[in-house]
């Protein structure tokens, strides 16, 4: 393997490190999960054509690949092994183009969120993907994750803000995918294929996305705290029952908001009470969030709206710092199922049923306004313990009998690999290996992961 190393070295020269630091930090994920062994090289890749080399080195040795843009996935789908080289588009920042007219930019993998949406403000645009991680996570990681966040209610998740990709195939070849117009439909759909493939299929090396304007009118946030989670819960499904949408909807459970509580020093929660925050936005912004403060209290929430766009910022603050606040508490297991909005009481239901079958805390988050939840499993040590991957398998199976799905946002990784099938069904599981199969044939792309 220390021909594999040479052999780069002699391509690509002072980007491949070999440094203790970096081939440690290439081992693990926001996942708290950590892989065998350290890999063989970081390749710090600055150009398409550094991609390009690496695969073809890599393809030719017939080396694993795992793709990494700034490490923030939760499901343990961009850890780096023994034997394997990784792979990073991190330094791949610029942005090619920005129109305007078109609505739409060009943008090179590694730009994180939070530096893009800096320099779309002053054209007046803005890329809607809003995952919690907004300033540490890359676009790059957005889409070959399909990552969602906290307006996806609203504004829709990466897929639907995704015009088309660059794609570096497991031999070397570049391929541009999708296209600029509104509308295309011309051949397979290969971007939306890519999206959410977890590196499985080539390495993202720029994106064509969909922008929109900045939206004019005002943000109001509504704080609402009740009794319990089930309370909240079966608000949030009335908000979007009675046909308002908010910009986003997040419900944080009693455990969930003391954890954030203690993280930020801040004083105490009432035991036992949920909250959910809500945002309006646009020109209609007011008549909404009033429409939404009724619904909540009619439910039996003590509820305050503010008009102070800091004061939304803090209580935003609050959610965004979750999972700081897990990490603080140990390693965690972050889990991610969605059910159908309506079943969002119900999942909820289930969660409280598996910490009492199994003696555990489950501190949970939701994405309320679409049903996406967050449960949490907080241990000691690397390994996650057999008791609570059992608790884990119900509350899969769980998620699934309401009509859900495995993961909403996440990616299945290594984490969830185990329960693909079971989702799926054996036919469709066997068709999406051919697809993968089509595009690595070697099965050098981060092998192990997904399937």
């Amino acid at each position: 393997m220390s021909d594999v190393v040479d052999l780069l070295r002699a391509e690509l020269g002072a980007r491949v490190d070999t440094s203790p630091g970096a081939l440690e930090a290439a081992r693990a994920d926001k996942s708290g999960h950590r892989s065998a062994g350290a890999p063989l090289a970081v390749v710090h890749a600055a150009s398409v054509s550094d991609v390009q080399r690496t695969l073809r080195i890599a393809s030719q040795t017939r080396t694993p690949v795992v793709t990494r843009g700034a490490g923030t996935g939760l499901a343990g789908a961009a850890l780096a092994g023994p034997g394997e080289i990784a792979l990073s588009t991190r330094a791949m920042t610029r942005i090619l183009e920005i129109s305007a007219d078109d609505l739409l930019a060009v943008v090179e993998p590694g730009i994180l969120n939070a530096e893009l949406n800096e320099a779309l403000a002053p054209h007046g645009l803005w890329w809607a993907p809003d995952p919690a991680s907004r300033a540490i996570s890359t676009v790059g990681g957005n889409i070959a994750t399909g990552a969602g966040g906290l307006l996806c209610a609203k504004y829709g998740v990466v897929r639907d803000a995704v015009l088309g990709v660059d794609l570096v195939t497991a031999d070397g070849e570049l391929m541009r995918l999708g296209h600029r117009s509104v509308k295309g439909v011309t051949g397979l759909d290969l971007t939306s294929l890519v999206i959410g493939s977890e590196g499985r299929l080539g390495v993202i090396v720029g994106a064509t996305l969909k922008l929109r304007r900045l939206t004019p009118g005002h943000v109001r946030t509504i704080a609402a705290t009740f009794p319990d989670v089930g309370g909240a819960a079966r608000a949030s499904s009335q908000v979007t029952a009675r046909g308002i949408q908010p910009a986003l909807m997040e419900l944080m459970d009693a455990a969930s908001l003391a954890a954030v509580h203690r993280l930020l020093d801040l004083p105490a929660p009432t035991p036992g009470a949920a909250r959910l925050t809500v945002q309006t936005d646009g020109p209609a912004a007011d008549a909404e969030a009033d429409a939404v403060a009724r619904v909540l209290r009619e439910a039996g929430g003590a509820v305050v709206i503010s008009h102070d766009p800091a004061e939304g910022e803090r209580l935003l603050t609050i959610r965004r710092s979750f999972h700081p606040a897990m990490e603080a508490m140990g390693t965690t297991l972050i889990e991610d199922v969605s059910v159908p909005r309506s079943a969002l009481p119900a999942m909820f239901a289930e969660i409280a049923r598996i910490e009492a079958d199994f003696g555990l805390v489950i501190p949970t988050v939701a994405h309320a306004g679409d049903g996406n939840l967050h449960p949490n499993f907080v241990f000691d040590g690397d390994d996650v313990p057999a008791h609570v991957w059992e608790a884990a398998d119900a509350l899969f199976r769980a998620a699934l009998a309401l009509g859900g799905t495995l993961t909403g946002e996440h990616g299945i990784g290594v984490l969830k690999r185990r329960w693909l099938v079971d989702e799926l069904g054996p036919g469709q599981w066997a068709l999406q290996e051919r697809v993968v199969r089509a595009f690595d044939p070697e099965g050098i792309l981060n092998p192990g992961k997904v399937f």
